[in-house]
């Protein structure tokens, strides 16, 4: 019997041109192709005159189906996860299969190929030496808030992904949060590897106001640069909360205590009472310390 395999496939996010030789030949060989949606992963395959056997596998029959997927891979045969656009598992489903067969000793092999996000920050001209990864940032709501509270205190370049329908209204959210946030570098890429690529470049602010009254469409990276450390101690602080102060501090680099002299020393107030809020970040230490 041939040994399992499970292969992630990075397919094309927009040029098919985009598809690498190693793609192609573990699509032709493997047994099983599990796809988000068969209608956009047939267009791959007839473009490229593949005939092997689709299944379909997406967020709403997931577990149901990785399950199934296992028995087949535990049955010595080969299967190639794909997603309609780039890599399975970021931003789509991927995880469960994953995680199932690497629990029953399964190979999972990667076959890189295109993805979004990471082209939006190649070229976002921002430092992205340290970066993270959102997914998609949330409608409403507390969700909402907590991811513009985390941006607005992430050291790091973000890229997260954004519908056309909504890039607007988040612009505009993220320019009226703070005016820190509002004044920092960023990128709006849609389209990106496609006909009718483009990249916006600007401050959130400035971006908020020159996109206003355009119609965007398609799909788009939002890439938002992180606060410096200088920033992070000396400016904008005012509108935070004590917490929220220390939280950026140690978000910038400081350790708990350097953070507690730095709010105590900038806002003249005691360490003792500047101590008594830091008690909160100490039951959350993998996060802020």
């Amino acid at each position: 019997m041939q040994a399992a395999e499970l292969y992630l496939c990075g397919t094309p996010i927009g040029n098919l041109d985009d598809v690498s030789q190693r793609l192609l030949a573990t699509l032709k060989e493997v047994d099983l192709i599990a796809c988000e949606d068969t209608r956009r992963t047939q267009k791959l395959l007839n473009y490229f005159s593949i005939k092997t056997k689709m299944i379909s596998y997406h967020e709403h029959n997931e577990k149901e189906r990785s399950r199934e997927l296992i028995e087949h891979l535990k049955a010595g045969r080969k299967i190639a996860l794909v997603s309609d656009a780039g890599m399975p598992g970021v931003s789509d489903p991927g995880e469960i299969l994953v995680r199932k067969a690497v629990e029953a000793g399964i190979e999972v092999i990667p076959i890189p190929g295109p993805s979004a996000f990471l082209a939006a920050l190649v070229v976002s001209g921002l430092d992205i030496s340290a970066f993270s990864f959102k997914a998609f940032i949330p409608r409403s709501g507390k969700k909402r808030q907590q991811f513009l509270e985390e941006l607005a205190l992430a050291k790091e370049t973000t890229a997260f992904y954004e519908s056309p329908y909504r890039l607007k209204d988040t612009l505009k959210d993220l320019s009226q949060f703070s005016s820190e946030l509002a004044s920092r570098q960023a990128v709006v890429a849609r389209e990106i590897t496609k006909m009718h690529e483009e990249k916006y470049y600007g401050t959130v602010a400035g971006l908020e106001e020159r996109l206003r009254d355009q119609e965007i469409k398609g799909e788009i990276v939002v890439v938002v640069a992180g606060r410096s450390e200088i920033e992070a101690e000396t400016e904008g602080w005012e509108d935070l909360s004590i917490l929220e102060h220390l939280k950026l501090l140690i978000g910038s680099g400081m350790t708990k205590k350097q953070a507690i002299k730095k709010v105590a020393s900038l806002r003249g107030l005691p360490k003792s009472e500047v101590y008594k809020e830091a008690v909160v970040i100490s039951a959350d230490k993998d996060k802020f310390e």
